[in-house]
């Protein structure tokens, strides 16, 4: 078991609850900030390679604070990081909404919202390690896909949550009422963080069990600082390279749809919102597949193989409509149709990923690794969006979705099963690795 006997097997239920609250407090901003793209834009009187750069500032303070966060996670513990990420992200949303928001005539510079939403970035990034900790100390080695994947599912549905709402609450209240909305969110997810988290009583209780089964493959891995490990750091690349095809849906498909498309508010709404969902469904069905047939690296690849293929179907699609076609609800809703499943496709992945990530790091390790884990995702939310303005001012839409799939396909080799002679020097072998993750 993988969880406290003091509190009893059903406490881990309200474990996984805080962890999935604190990450859809934070993707709430992070996937419903930039379905307001069009409406931040006009608000804030900036041009759209402003907007990506502004966007940007959040995956960079996210990117920033992801290992700082996570080395702090192992040394201070789940509960302690958790609540002091979330009481100092609520107070940068409630500093933005007083000071960062358009309001009569005052309209803050891109300068301002920049700065604002890095260090939303910078807080943001503690849920990310610290829930996951939790997660993965409270659960068995069978449920562990699951949970991960249930804790992951809390960003699409959080994402999903924030693109529905906040592009209507930012047109009709204005972007202080998203802010103090979002602001709420985090003081709600505090609120459970100190009620229901609580790390179990002794590290060294038979109820912290190790990260994998197999005692002699265990203690080899945390022998090693994943910082020092080939495969764990081949598995972060995989990870960042498939969620820039992620980003570029969530940060300019309303750019896109709206732009060449004609789409209105509740139309581009809806399809982020069908993203989000189906890639929330799909990340519990995956987790849940992968604890009871194995194969966790097959999924991965599935996910990055059929990216690659909806998204070169998107890039021909844009490429050769004719312009007459463009306004039309028809093209709009055959552009959904690719969309919505490429959009899932790139984000079904997560929860599988970081449970594989965390058994490779071994216990003690966790923190640190899905830190590793969450700093590649996120190098992906500041590059993307800084980016793809740059590719479509140069050659159009039909090169930005080019390149995703390009970046999908980079995702295939690194989510391979590791060599025999992978690491095996620094981390005990891959033969132990191999039978620690079978006995999982």
């Amino acid at each position: 078991m993988g969880r406290s006997t003091t509190r009893g097997a059903a406490h881990r239920w309200k474990v996984l609850a805080v962890g999935v609250a604190a990450n859809a407090s934070f993707a709430a901003a992070l996937g419903g900030i930039p379905a307001t793209g069009v409406l931040i834009r006009s608000h804030y009187r900036i041009g759209t390679g402003e907007l990506g750069v502004v966007l940007g500032m959040l995956g960079l303070g996210i990117v920033l604070g992801e290992l700082p966060w996570g080395l702090l996670t192992d040394r201070w513990g789940d509960r302690r990081v958790l609540l002091t990420g979330l009481s100092t992200t609520a107070l940068a949303l409630v500093a933005m909404a007083f000071w960062g928001a358009p309001a009569g005539a005052h309209t803050p510079s891109a300068t301002v919202l920049a700065a604002g939403l890095l260090a939303l970035g910078l807080f943001g990034a503690s849920v990310n390690g610290s829930s996951g900790r939790a997660v993965m100390a409270w659960f068995a080695a069978h449920e562990r896909g699951l949970a991960m994947s249930i804790r992951q599912t809390a960003v699409p549905a959080g994402g999903g949550l924030g693109a529905l709402v906040l592009p209507a609450l930012a047109e009709h209240a204005g972007f202080a009422a998203v802010y103090g909305a979002l602001a709420a969110m985090c003081m709600v997810s505090t609120v459970l963080t100190i009620v229901w988290l609580h790390e179990p009583v002794h590290e060294q209780d038979a109820a912290r069990a190790p990260l994998v089964a197999h005692e002699a493959g265990a203690r080899a891995q945390r022998a090693v600082s994943p910082l020092r490990s080939v495969t764990v750091w081949r598995m972060v690349t995989g990870i960042g390279v498939l969620c820039i095809p992620q980003v570029a849906v969530l940060s300019f498909a309303s750019i896109f749809l709206h732009d060449v498309g004609h789409a209105g508010t509740a139309a581009v709404s809806a399809t982020l919102a069908a993203v989000q969902g189906g890639a929330a469904f799909m990340r519990v069905y995956g987790g849940r597949w992968t604890d009871r047939h194995g194969g966790r690296r097959i999924w991965l690849r599935g996910c990055a193989g059929l990216t690659v293929a909806l998204f070169v179907v998107l890039a021909a699609l844009t490429a050769f409509a004719w312009p007459a076609h463009r306004a039309s609800a028809t093209f709009v809703t055959l552009l959904a149709v690719v969309i919505v499943p490429g959009g899932i496709a790139a984000s079904a992945w997560h929860g599988v990923a970081f449970t594989e990530l965390a058994l490779l790091a071994g216990n003690g390790r966790v923190g640190t690794a899905l830190a590793m884990g969450n700093t590649g995702a996120f190098v992906a939310f500041f590059v993307a969006p800084s980016a793809i303005p740059l590719l479509l001012s140069w050659f159009g839409w039909p090169a930005v979705w080019a390149a995703a799939a390009l970046c999908a396909a980079l995702a295939w080799p690194a989510f391979a099963a590791p060599r025999e002679r992978s690491d095996a020097g620094r981390t005990g072998g891959s033969r132990q690795r191999a039978r620690a993750r079978a006995a999982v």
